[in-house]
């Protein structure tokens, strides 16, 4: 694997430690919902589908 994809790998899950770590989930713990469902579970599960997503995106290239 290149460095380069390498880095971006490290660069997401850092930034993903920090999305999901208890002081920034609780500015979406709220008694509110959106489409039924708590916010934070909705942050949650966005957050971890986009590190999904992105994850696939550089192992993609990588594998071209």
């Amino acid at each position: 694997m290149k460095k380069r994809h390498e880095q971006k790998l490290v660069i997401l899950s850092i930034l993903m430690l920090f999305a999901l770590n208890v002081p920034f989930l609780l500015f979406f713990d709220s008694s509110k919902s959106l489409f039924g469902f708590p916010i934070l579970y909705l942050y949650i599960f966005s957050a971890w589908l986009f590190s999904i997503i992105v994850t696939f995106i550089i192992l993609k290239r990588y594998y071209e």
